[in-house]
Order: structure tokens, then sequence, then C-alpha cells
């Protein structure tokens, strides 16, 4: 379901007080808002949004341009993919040019008249969400413009008409003209603002890549591709199993959950202090995450607790929690009694119920006493650390928060010590 964003009026008076107004001309004339929001062939002189940031006063101009190149507008001797992991960089490294980024991105995606350039816009918003979020008070206006375009193919092709004409009773004599047309280029723009409206909710909570690596190509290719095949991070249970029908058509059980789970044993996890409660490098997480979605698991792994943080962070992104949210209310009303617990269970529907089952299944062989002596990590720590992943609490009011984060814990814990799951042996 979508929330619907702030309105049009409302993002024009932000505007009005955000943006760092231009001037053109020996008079120095300002530029209005409307035409600082329009597509532009030119370069600009200064950043789009008002800033006291040195860093970003320098780099907006040259990242106007880096936009200008991956849309095709402006000639460079990098290929896009570069062009873009340049973009994506200079961001995920300067937090202050993230909304500068996206402000030209909305520039130049509106008014613009050639379908390709447009598609390519829409596209690098799409590779950047999947990298930076927006910073809070940007965020609100990005998601009023994306949503906008949800259903807008018809009126983007009627508005382009309407420019191409202006621009031909203007133009007529002119030699130099820049490339035009509607024809279907690329993905319906729609097919871009669904995917980056979703991305920019999940990044908006989950935040942006982590770690200290910088971006790679990669992560670039990766980021581009997910706009047509989901990720196996972030989507649905039935999106994922969908997905697997061609690889692993004979599963009962999502791919990346069996996989991960047999490699946190495999490295020895069941044997290792602090499992799940210790992070593993988040570099090597980042780059097993990329491997993973490419159903690939590589060899060279040692540390079990990789694994075990991405097979965590795997639960955490899915879109809707393992256990689904309107048994929520009944998980956490039945936290202490062990027969109620399990009834919920048997109530979810059979993929989560499945998928469910085989993350206790795998947590009972940790909650083993012979286990426990090695791994410090008992069915009350167990349950704190697994928690989270597996029920989200909705409410914004930080008493209920604190009090049902405590429900959560004691409702798993209910689980790991009294669901039967012997009938998960062998399932895959």
């Amino acid at each position: 379901t979508l929330r619907k964003p702030i309105s049009q009026s409302s993002m024009a008076d932000w505007a009005s007080k955000n943006l760092n107004m231009h001037t053109q001309g020996i008079f120095r004339r300002r530029i209005s808002i409307a035409n600082m929001l329009s597509w532009n062939g030119g370069s600009i002189k200064k950043p789009m949004l008002i800033t006291s940031n040195r860093a970003v006063k320098k780099e907006a101009c040259e990242m106007f341009k880096l936009v200008q190149s991956y849309m095709g507008d402006r000639q460079s001797r990098m290929d896009r993919n570069h062009v873009a992991l340049v973009t994506v960089t200079k961001c995920w490294s300067i937090q202050g040019l993230r909304d500068e980024l996206y402000i030209q991105l909305i520039r130049q995606t509106t008014d613009n008249t050639c379908y390709q350039s447009l598609a390519w816009g829409w596209e690098l918003m799409a590779i950047s969400l999947a990298f930076f979020s927006p910073s809070p008070k940007f965020q609100s206006y990005l998601e009023g413009y994306i949503y906008r375009h949800l259903d807008s193919d018809e009126n983007i092709a009627q508005r382009m008409k309407e420019l191409m004409d202006l621009k031909n009773k203007k133009n007529s004599k002119s030699r130099k003209k820049r490339k035009q047309n509607t024809e279907d280029e690329g993905l319906p723009i729609s097919t871009y603002a669904k995917y980056c409206y979703r991305k920019l909710q999940k990044v908006a909570i989950t935040g942006g890549k982590k770690g200290l690596r910088k971006p790679t190509i990669e992560e670039i290719t990766h980021a581009r591709n997910a706009i047509v095949t989901p990720s196996l991070f972030g989507s649905s249970l039935e999106e994922i199993m969908l997905r697997q029908q061609d690889t692993h058509p004979g599963n009962r059980l999502p791919w990346v959950q069996t996989q991960l789970s047999q490699q946190v044993l495999a490295l020895g996890g069941e044997q290792t202090e602090g499992i799940f409660r210790v992070p593993g490098d988040i570099d090597e997480v980042n780059a097993l995450k990329l491997q993973v979605d490419q159903w690939r698991i590589p060899n060279g792994l040692s540390d079990p607790n990789v694994p075990a943080s991405l097979l965590k962070l795997w639960y955490r992104e899915l879109e809707e929690p393992v256990i689904p949210q309107q048994f929520y209310q009944e998980c956490i009303s039945n936290y202490e009694n062990p027969d109620a617990a399990v009834a919920v269970v048997q109530l979810l529907p059979e993929l989560n119920r499945l998928v469910l089952c085989y993350l206790i299944h795998f947590l009972q062989i940790f909650a083993q006493p012979s286990n426990v002596g090695r791994t410090k990590m008992d069915v009350n720590n167990l349950a704190m650390v697994m928690a989270p992943n597996c029920l989200r609490c909705q409410s914004d009011d930080p008493r209920i928060i604190f009090e049902n984060t405590r429900k959560e814990m004691s409702f798993l814990r209910m689980l790991i010590v009294h669901l039967d799951t012997s009938f998960i042996k062998g399932l895959v």
C-alpha cells in the first residue's frame, strides 16, 4: 500500500525555500522555479540547493555534467557504468551531495523531450537509491515527485508532444536540434517510478550501503538489473519463490534461506562464540550478498559470522516479515503461553509456516546445551537477536515499542523451546 505523500503546493513551498535560485543574462535575472526544475541542456554555475558546504559547492556543478553524461545529453569518454560509479561514489562519500543529486535528477527528468534521456535519468535515480537515501528533510519532496509518476505514461507522452510542437515553432530555422522522440526506448517511466517508490521507502528505514569499501562496478550493474529482476533481498517470499522456479523448481523453501543457514553450520557456526550477536565484516557481507543475488555461494568463506549476518539481513529485509503483520497482535498476546504460541504458527500461510519452522529448527540446533557452552548464546540470547527479524512493531510510540520488544523476544523463545520442527529435516 502506498501512502500519499505531500501535496504539490507543499512541494512548491519546499522548493521556494530550499532552491538556490540561479540567474541568467547580463542583468543576472533570477530564473523562475519552473525553469530551475525543467530539463537543462547547458551547465550550471552553482548548486541547485542552498548550501554552505564547500565540498558540495565544488562538486555539484561537476556532478550535473555526470548526470547529463549518464542521460546521453553530454558526451563523455567514460561508459555509462563508470559515469554512474563516479556519481554514486561522490554522493556515498559526501553526504551533502545526495540531496543535490536527487534534485538534479528531478530537474533533468522534468519536461525532457527525449524519451531515452528521460528513461536513463530515472534509471540513475533507481541506482542511486540502492546506495543512499535522501536526507529526512528532502525525502518527502522526492517521494512526492516519484508518486506523481506512478501512472504517468500517457501524460508524459502528451507533454512531450506539446513541448516538441512548441520548440518546433520557435526553432524552425535552427540548424542544431536535440534528438527528439516519443518512442518507447526503454521501460515505461511508471515502471521506474514504482521501483523507486518502493526503494525509497526501504532505504529511508534501513539506510544505504554500509562499510568502508567504495561502491563497485558490480554493485552498479546489480542495482540496475534489480529494476527489472527483483533482488532476493527486500522482496516478498512469494516473489522469491517465483524467481527460483527456473533454477530450483522442486524447492519448497527459499534457496537463499537454506543455503545461508547451511553455510553457517558448514563453517562451524554452532561452535562460534557470539554467533548471530557478533556481526560479520560489513564489506565481506556486502560482497557475499552480491554473489547470493546471482545464485552463487563462493568457496572462500571462512568466518561463519558473515553468512550469519547476511541471513539475519535477509529475514529483516523481507517485504513482509516471516510472521505477517495480521498475526502480530496474536503473537504478543500469547508471549507466555506455549500452546497458544505454537497454535499461531499453524495459522500462518503455508509458505510462511515452512520458512518460520525452518528458522526455528535451525535455532534449536544452537540452543542445544552442548553448543551453548561454546557460543555463549542461550535460548534467551537467540530469541533476542532474531525476534526483530521475524516480527515488526508498527507503532511509533517508544513506550509501546519498548514493551512489545520484550514480548516479541518471549514469543520467539516459546517457539524455540516448544515448537516441534522434526518434519523440517531434509526439506529444501
